[in-house]
């Protein structure tokens, strides 16, 4: 699975610094917003039981996205050169979108990786090692397709999506006035 809170750990060092001060309130907001509209969003659309609501669950996800898609066509992270915990709460849903909620929840109008800015920012945090090594993209699979699923009554796993095109480089570094540094403190160190 992906583990939010191992990830918190090497943002909270930064967190209270100059950025998080600077736009503490914007970062709420937008956290807010993530878990609202994504996290919550995806959940909503799969365990929903009426098609009006699982429709507006399914728009708010797919709405979230444009937005989000639009923010990262300028700036590297959600909050510009380094990653903020509003970052740390998307990545949870993008790790397990394509592979458990596109099929499993039904929040299928297209797969985050069709989003060029938020794919690629996926790959960026990717790259970086807190999240790599917390992110166990085979647990996803099995949790989701043969736990949570009843849509899946034969236990079916399946294979896909190729979870290797996640070690392709993001090429997001110009958008960054840092490009060598993902963390504020790496920076200040």
């Amino acid at each position: 699975m992906v583990s939010p809170s191992r990830l918190l750990e090497k943002v909270a060092v930064w967190h209270t610094r100059s950025l998080a001060e600077e736009h503490l309130g914007e970062i709420d907001a937008l956290s807010a917003e993530i878990f609202q509209d994504v996290n919550n969003g995806v959940c909503k659309a799969g365990f929903i039981q009426s098609q009006g609501a699982y429709s507006d669950a399914f728009h708010l996800v797919f709405g979230a996205f444009d937005r989000l898609e639009e923010r990262l066509s300028k700036r590297r992270f959600l909050f510009g050169d380094y990653i903020t915990e509003s970052d740390i709460r998307l990545y949870v849903t993008l790790a397990r979108f394509d592979l458990a909620y596109c099929n499993g929840f039904f929040v299928n109008f297209r797969l985050f990786r069709d989003y060029p800015n938020l794919w690629g920012y996926a790959r960026d945090l990717f790259a970086e090692p807190a999240f790599a090594n917390n992110t166990d993209f085979d647990a996803i699979r099995k949790h989701y397709h043969l736990c949570c699923l009843a849509t899946n009554p034969d236990s079916i796993l399946p294979v896909g999506p190729d979870e290797s095109l996640w070690s392709e480089p993001a090429g997001r570094e110009s958008l960054s006035k840092d490009p060598e540094h993902r963390f504020l403190e790496e920076q200040q160190a």
